[in-house]
């Protein structure tokens, strides 16, 4: 299979689809792989890296687009790039396809394969793909937090972990799933007064068993967000539903009633966000205020630690793309459901429910999908 690996076009996204040590593993494996110039050079990782490890070097994305059969990427395509999609093409990337209605409608007229990366699944329930960055999100939450706390970046002016004789500020985490863990692990780590809200008694169990008592685990209800967003320094939103647009659990009227200068670090944006008054935001301008609410909704957190979050991506996608060009699309989702799970959208139609549930689209089961 001939592979293309086009450069990110999302702002101060410099995350690369394939690393060379996996393009090395694709080209031994019999495929050819060609390389945007340039992709991985904001990492370190050079036109001459990729040559060493057997690819071939394309002068632009239009030479990728044009010429391979599947396309890897990190984040979901941009306009430009979903007007240079062809039919039988596959792609496989993140998609977010439920808050994006252009991109869905962009995707379903190109007749392409898409397969998401966040809605395949693995045999314990878990989202394999989309947990390395979730991890570094979650972690990330925190510094971004803290970093905004500062009166001199909008913020309340507290230092997370107080000092002798000054109390630690309040962290408040809305979900307690991988950002949820993540970002705990951090927050308990700065000295912070940890709280986690979560819908899961089995989960807060969990986590009480892993972080012990300096965490306080709350079951979520709308008294239980609204009692502690009230008194919080600091909510992370790390809320998510496979596929679907995330949960608005924080309303407007709720964030009136925060603290002014306290932050929001709403990591669901991705999808959504959980608060009625999240807006994606970029690396550029990663902040704005609401009723003195600093917001802050990078919808590309890890692309901030990109040598640290391209080479965990890889970690965990290379299983997958060898399956896929090793075996052909239609037998590598047809002989494991749960990469299956991640086919969104194929021959312009939409195949995951709960992607079509969130835009008002009709679904093609994903099984028969994968037999035309």
């Amino acid at each position: 299979m001939l592979i293309g690996v086009p450069k990110e076009t999302k702002v101060h996204e410099y995350r690369v689809g394939l690393i060379p040590g996996n393009v090395r593993e694709l080209v031994a494996h019999g495929h050819d792989v060609i390389v945007e110039t340039d992709a991985g050079a904001a990492i370190g990782m050079t036109d001459a890296h990729y040559e060493a490890a057997g690819a071939r070097i394309a002068e632009s994305a239009a030479d990728i687009f044009a010429n391979a059969e599947m396309v890897v990427k990190v984040k979901e395509p941009l306009a430009p790039e979903r007007a240079m999609l062809r039919k039988g093409q596959i792609l496989f990337t993140y998609l977010h396809l439920a808050p994006d209605p252009d991109q869905t409608g962009d995707l379903i007229e190109s007749g392409a394969t898409c397969i998401a990366y966040e809605t395949v699944t693995s045999p314990s329930g878990g989202l394999p793909l989309l947990a390395p960055m979730s991890e570094v999100a979650g972690r990330m939450s925190v510094q971004a937090g803290a970093y905004f706390l500062e009166k001199t970046h909008y913020g309340l002016g507290i230092l997370l972990g107080g000092v002798p004789g000054v109390d630690p500020g309040k962290v408040v985490v809305i979900g307690g799933g991988v950002v949820g863990t993540h970002a705990i692990h951090i927050a308990l780590g700065m000295g912070a007064d940890v709280w986690v809200l979560d819908r899961s008694v089995d989960q807060l169990r969990r986590l009480w068993r892993q972080f012990g008592r300096p965490l306080n685990t709350v079951f979520s209800t709308r008294d239980a967000i609204e009692r502690h967003c009230i008194a919080a320094d600091l909510v992370i939103g790390g809320v998510l539903v496979p596929g679907a647009a995330a949960p608005k659990l924080v309303s407007a009227e709720l964030v009136s009633r925060m603290k002014p200068g306290s932050v929001v670090v709403d990591v669901a944006i991705d999808q959504g966000g959980c608060l009625e008054t999240s807006r994606p935001t970029t690396h550029d301008d990663p902040v704005y205020v609401v009723d003195d609410v600093v917001h802050y909704c990078v919808a590309n957190m890890p692309g901030g630690v990109p040598r640290t979050s391209a080479q965990a991506l890889n970690n965990a996608t290379l299983p997958y793309t060898l399956a896929i060009a090793d075996k052909g699309w239609r037998q590598a989702l047809g002989g494991d459901p749960h990469l299956l799970n991640g086919l969104n959208v194929h021959a312009g139609r939409i195949t995951h429910p709960a992607v079509a549930e969130s835009l008002g689209y009709d679904c093609w089961d994903a099984k028969e999908a994968i037999a035309h």
